[in-house]
């Protein structure tokens, strides 16, 4: 046995050597809660419960479902809610929001992102999702580097429990879920089983998606102890649709996507019809925690994660030697694929106390992340379908990745009115790229392109903070420092390019709140000032294949004001609204852009204090729930977005209109015979038919003789008015 295995069987073992008193808590629950802030601490959050989640359209991807919650904006590539989705957080991208289920991180190791469209139907399967926002807790693995998004799966049972649901809606999109769960046995055993599966023909061309996810859980559950084996599937072929469209294009036909699109031999325009991203991927999660006298719990997760997948296009005009043809072969239309395959194996194991006035958190953790990525040419016009496209040597690169911490969180009762918190993370990075990236033959194979790189960070991140706790009134006053490694592909177009060597980013959050809490009615305000150092973007440089470089930009801001209210002046009727109104500033800015004449010249444009990209100023959102009778609801949404831009230079031209959008639901559940329930829904998203796109990017060239900035700019149209229900039968 190595020293890795022996390690991770004696954290399992360990607990069983103590004994125990009857848990105070939930054994199945210890683990979620390791990453979640309470209301004593000075954290800014808020929490969705299962119902919230399952009031939602079935076919909406998490971010979709999450687009109400204070500073959040959120848009979908096809238009429709299912497929590719983004989101941001007060700005702060996907790569900086660190995603967690049941305590082990989401988010992929490289790119830092989560790929929401590889996890369909993931509100199905949820009890709770908490929002932080800021650097709120560290816990396992990378952290937050400026929002968090904290899911759990339910606990075990009592009893036995069955849900189906039907959805239908616009542009043929379909949803389908099953569930099942034996509840808690008298041996303490249970199952839980779930299943969807999705489609939809997009609103834009091409946007179709089809995709499947099953999570399956065994566990048993005693006095003191509890195992669990989970399983999460997620699979999903989807057009591509990425690239967005020209804002032209938008103009003339806002449903058109260019993806694939080729001219044949009689000079008809076609598509091809399998340009389409590919993916699976497969969680495995072995959880055990032990009560040792009901205030002292620990908990071990091991958790394996293995995806796989590709990309294929049709692209026109392509140089055949920067795909491994011999050189003077010319040019010709292809169709080729990026693959990739990664393997997770992560390792979290958490103490946790709960006494009458001190409440202690303590982990570490470890992953060790595997992914290759390599080219496969699969045709050439020019060339037919009897070369060997197998023997080309086009490209192939692997990345290897360490992530170990250490955290200990503690929340103290000073007296019944002041608590005190306090958190650090030890955290450190070693990551490695090897071998040869897409681009590069595309110049002649320079040295450079042939990526031979490693780095190893360490990172210590501390936070701080009190509550104050008076009966309905709560205030809170905390401050954090954090720090977030360079991803995948900042590092490997700036090793490529002649840009300074990249560092990790740097931010202060200091995150003051204050909130009050009636029977019938609530408010909050929170105040927040997260301060950047070294921030990682785009600033127009290109490397020698004539990609963006990021570079870090010495400082930048986030200031902002959030607002929250909810009134229920009846039982019928209840009322909630949020608001933020920020600043998002870099201090200074510098743009680099592209000379037209192919030199990889690049030219500078200064312009001072200016707006960051992707960050609007003003968020609101307000609901409406009329509660007519019993078992009924009627819920009007209105989402404000204000004026952003695409990209740091803050110009007029290159921004994105505000936009409102008002969704209408309505929901009756109908009691069958014995616990069996009949629920109906209808849904109105953009009850008001407008047309609107949440998301761009551009790109620009400079004419040294004439002085002249060329520019273009893409974009990605939302739906207009679009409809759909929902039936679901359970018990």
């Amino acid at each position: 046995m190595n020293k890795k295995t022996f390690f991770a069987a004696a954290l399992c073992v360990l607990p069983l050597l103590a004994g125990a008193q009857e848990p105070a808590e939930r054994l199945d629950s210890v683990v979620v809660s390791v990453s979640r802030a309470g209301e004593k601490t000075p954290v800014t959050f808020t929490s969705l419960s299962k119902a919230d989640l399952a009031s939602e359209e079935m076919s909406k991807s998490l971010p979709m479902a999450l687009n109400l919650q204070p500073s959040v904006v959120t848009y979908n590539e096809g238009g429709t809610g299912l497929g590719n989705s983004a989101m941001t957080i007060r700005g702060v991208k996907g790569s900086q929001i660190n995603v967690t289920l049941n305590g082990v991180t989401l988010n992929d190791a490289e790119s830092q992102e989560v790929f929401w469209v590889n996890i369909p139907a993931l509100s199905s399967i949820l009890s709770s999702v908490q929002v932080q926002r800021g650097l709120g807790t560290s816990a396992n693995g990378p952290g937050a580097f400026g929002a968090s998004i904290n899911m759990s799966t339910p606990s075990a049972r009592d009893t036995l429990s069955f849900r189906a649901s039907l959805s239908a809606g616009s542009y043929g999109t379909l949803m389908s879920t099953v569930s099942a769960s034996t509840g808690k046995l008298p041996s303490g055993f249970y199952m839980d089983l779930s299943y969807a599966v999705g489609s939809t023909d997009g609103y834009i061309r091409n946007a179709f998606v089809k995709s499947a996810s099953l999570y399956a859980v065994a566990g048993w559950q005693g006095r003191r102890n509890s195992l669990r084996l989970s399983y999460l599937m997620g699979g999903q072929k989807s057009g591509i649709t990425w690239d967005g469209i020209s804002l032209e294009q938008y103009e003339a036909d806002r449903r058109y996507n260019g993806a694939g699109e080729y001219t044949d031999d009689s000079g008809n325009i076609r598509y091809y019809d399998n340009q389409t991203d590919n993916y699976r991927q497969h969680h495995i999660q072995l959880n055990y925690t032990h009560s040792f006298d009901g205030s002292l719990y620990w908990t071990t997760t091991l958790d394996y994660t293995r995806g796989d997948g590709y990309d294929e296009y049709y692209k026109t005009n392509r140089k055949l030697p920067s795909f491994g043809f011999p050189q003077n072969s010319g040019r010709s239309d292809m169709i080729y694929r990026k693959q990739m395959d990664n393997d997770l194996y992560a390792l979290n194991s958490n103490l946790r106390y709960l006494g009458r006035r001190l409440s202690l958190n303590a982990g570490v953790s470890a992953s060790r992340y595997l992914g290759g990525h390599w080219g496969e040419v699969l045709w050439a016009k020019t060339i037919g379908k009897d070369y060997d496209y197998q023997a080309l040597d086009w490209y192939s690169n692997f990345g290897a990745k360490w992530d170990l911490s250490a955290y200990a969180r503690a929340e103290f009762s000073i007296n019944s009115v002041l608590t005190a918190y306090a958190d650090a993370q030890l955290r450190i990075v070693d990551y490695a790229i090897d071998g040869a990236d897409d681009d590069w033959l595309s110049y002649g194979a320079q040295p450079s392109d042939l990526l031979s790189y490693k780095s190893v960070w360490p990172f210590f991140n501390p936070r701080a903070g009190i509550t104050a706790n008076l009966g309905a009134h709560r205030l809170y006053l905390s401050a954090a420092f954090g720090n977030k490694e360079p991803g995948r592909g900042d590092i490997k177009e700036n090793y490529k390019g002649e840009a300074n060597p990249l560092v990790p980013e740097k931010m202060l959050d200091i995150e003051a709140g204050y909130a009050w809490k009636a029977d019938k009615a609530s408010a909050g305000v929170n105040l927040y000032l997260m301060e950047y150092w070294d921030i990682l973007l785009e600033s127009g440089k290109l490397s020698n294949a004539g990609y963006a470089i990021k570079e870090n930009v010495p400082r930048g801001w986030r200031r902002g004001l959030e607002l929250m209210a909810a009134w229920e002046p009846f039982k019928w009727l209840g009322l909630d609204a949020n608001a933020t109104l920020s600043v998002n500033r870099l201090a200074e800015y510098t743009s680099y852009v592209p000379l037209d004449d192919d030199s990889g010249r690049t030219h500078a444009i200064s312009y001072g204090q200016s707006t960051m990209l992707l960050s609007p100023s003003l968020i609101g959102m307000a609901r409406a729930q009329l509660r007519p009778w019993k078992g009924s609801v009627l819920s009007l949404d209105a989402k404000y977005v204000g004026k952003q831009y695409i990209d740091n230079s803050g110009r007029e031209e290159m921004a994105i209109p505000a936009f409102f959008v008002m969704n209408l639901s309505a929901a009756h559940t109908i009691r069958l015979k014995g616990s069996m329930s009949l629920e109906l829904a209808a849904y109105v998203n953009n009850l008001l038919n407008r047309m609107y796109y949440a998301y761009g990017w551009r790109w620009e060239s400079y004419n040294e003789s004439s002085g002249d900035l060329s520019y273009g700019i893409g974009v990605y149209p939302q739906a207009p008015r679009n409809f759909s229900i929902k039936a679901s039968l359970y018990f």
